[in-house]
């Protein structure tokens, strides 16, 4: 599913237009964004929690040429789905 198809499928469940749909989903990805950005974890109790993670620099190999280079640290958002997502899907 991508971002257009979400919005359809989010117009279609909630009764509202596209245009507000789209809105409602960009505002969520803003808000989440600016979250994450400042170090908040977001948990949406049923869904799912969004952190930030912190990968340490380490030193990895060109799997081309076989010479090792060095990768920065840097940090990643993590997603943990909750119970009753897992139930869902499994």
């Amino acid at each position: 599913m991508n971002k257009a198809e979400l919005i359809d499928a989010i117009a279609a469940d909630a009764g509202l237009s596209k245009a507000d749909a789209k809105k409602a989903l960009d505002g969520f990805i803003n808000a989440t964004s600016q979250a994450l950005k400042k170090g908040d974890r977001i948990s949406l109790i049923g869904f799912g929690s969004f952190s930030i993670s912190e990968r340490a620099a380490r030193t990895g190999r060109n799997p081309q040429t076989g010479k090792e280079i060095k990768i920065a640290a840097k940090k990643v958002v993590k997603f943990k789905a909750g119970a009753e997502l897992n139930k869902t899907v499994g």
